[in-house]
């Protein structure tokens, strides 16, 4: 079985958690696939693209792979030629692995759309943090117990920024103003909110 495959970035996590997405012929999305013993016992779930191939105990064969994120976003459909597969697992077709990983480099893209509809951070802000991050980087190497204390420091700082600028965020902003501008969720945008108010 396939482990199921999910790609997220630190920053959108859940929100944009994206994968490669199958339909088959009928335009529907397929049903998860069950693998496990005869009693049915243990039975683990797999919606890895790969287990659509119409074989023995797999799901039904895909139509097409594209690119899927939690958001709602779909991208570019690679329909599957299956007179060219014929029986062999889909797993082990070069051309299909190609349209997986063509499926993800379609997500990128997207995330890159969504973190140009956020609110823009100063690029001055931008390259301290690119420096900060380069230094203590360094730093973890060459002097570990120092760049554990400048974490410290960071989190202290993240801490309080957070706390100053969630205090007047959540007086006049929505939740859902506030997951737009962040490329998140409401519900994220809010529980987010709840954890900076908390200063302690």
């Amino acid at each position: 079985m396939r482990e199921d495959e999910s790609y997220k970035t630190d920053e959108f996590g859940e929100s944009h958690a994206g994968r490669v997405g199958v339909l088959l012929e009928d335009r529907s999305v397929p049903e998860p696939v069950y693998f496990g013993s005869a009693s049915g016992s243990f039975a683990q779930q797999s919606t890895h693209w790969s287990v659509y191939d119409g074989r023995r105990f797999h799901g039904r064969r895909a139509h097409v792979l594209r690119g899927v994120c939690a958001c709602g976003w779909t991208g570019t459909e690679y329909p599957l030629d299956w007179e060219r597969i014929g029986d062999i697992p889909l797993r082990e077709d070069e051309e299909a692995n190609k349209a997986a990983n063509q499926c993800l480099m379609d997500w990128d893209k997207h995330i890159e759309q969504v973190e140009a509809s956020t609110v823009t951070i100063p690029e001055e802000i931008i390259e301290l943090l690119d420096r900060t991050e380069l230094a203590l980087t360094q730093l973890t190497t060459k002097m570990p117990a120092v760049a554990l204390k400048a974490a410290r420091r960071l989190e202290i700082l993240a801490k309080n920024t957070g706390y100053h600028a969630a205090t007047p965020v959540q007086r006049t902003m929505e939740p859902e103003e506030v997951g737009e501008a962040l490329g998140i969720t409401a519900a994220q945008a809010k529980n987010l909110l709840a954890r900076f108010a908390q200063r302690r």
